[in-house]
C-alpha cells in the first residue's frame, strides 16, 4: 500500500481539528516543551501568540485534541518558505507533540490531516529541518513520505554548539507535479 492511501485515523480519545486562537496557551506551552528538549530547533523560548499568529499560514495549522480532557495533545503548522509567487505552492512546516502523548500515534495523524489540508490547497512541497539527533520525527516524516534532501552542516549555533539539519521534503501526488 502506498503511503498516500494510508491516511491513518487519531488514535482512540483523540480529535484533529483546526488550531483556533483559544488553543494559544496550550500550543505554546507545548512547543516551550519541545524546545526545552533541545533537539526541536534552533529558537530557545516560545513567541508570543502573535508572533505565531503571525508568522504560520492561516489555513494550515491543525491541533490533537485529547476528548476526555479537552486538552491539547499536539500541533501541526505551516509558513510560507518564500514570498515570491513561484513559491506559493511551498511550505515549512512544524509539528510538535507533548510529551505525554508520545509514541501513540498523534504525530502520524497529525501529519497526514496536514498533509490532506496542503494538497486541498494545491501546495506541492512540505519542507521542514530536524536535527539528525531527532531519529523519532525523521522516522516519522519518512512513513509519511518525505525523502532526506540533505543535511545542512553547521547550519547555525545552539547552545553554544554548531548544530546540522537534515532538510526533508515531501511532494504532493495529486497536485499535478
Amino acid at each position: 500500500m502506498s503511503v498516500q492511501a494510508a491516511h491513518p485515523a487519531p488514535p482512540p480519545g483523540t480529535t484533529i481539528r483546526p488550531m483556533q486562537p483559544i488553543d494559544a496557551a496550550q500550543v505554546l506551552g507545548i512547543y516551550q516543551a519541545g524546545l526545552d528538549n533541545g533537539n526541536a530547533s534552533f529558537e530557545i523560548t516560545a513567541p508570543t501568540w502573535q508572533a505565531f499568529d503571525a508568522a504560520k499560514l492561516p489555513l494550515h495549522r491543525h491541533v490533537a485534541v485529547d476528548t476526555s480532557t479537552g486538552q491539547i495533545a499536539g500541533w501541526i503548522a505551516a509558513s510560507a518558505v518564500s514570498d515570491r509567487c513561484v513559491y506559493s505552492g511551498v511550505v515549512e512546516h512544524s509539528l510538535y507533540v507533548h510529551p505525554d502523548h508520545h509514541g501513540r500515534g498523534i504525530g502520524t495523524a497529525m501529519l497526514h490531516a496536514f498533509i490532506q489540508s496542503t494538497e486541498a490547497e494545491d501546495i506541492w512541497t512540505i519542507q521542514s529541518g530536524i536535527f539528525p539527533e531527532n531519529v523519532a520525527s525523521l522516522r516519522l516524516h519518512e512513513k509519511a513520505g518525505f525523502r532526506v534532501v540533505g543535511t545542512r552542516h553547521h547550519i547555525g549555533r545552539h547552545h553554544d554548539r554548531w548544530r546540522d539539519v537534515v532538510l526533508v521534503e515531501r511532494r504532493s501526488t495529486v497536485t499535478g507535479l
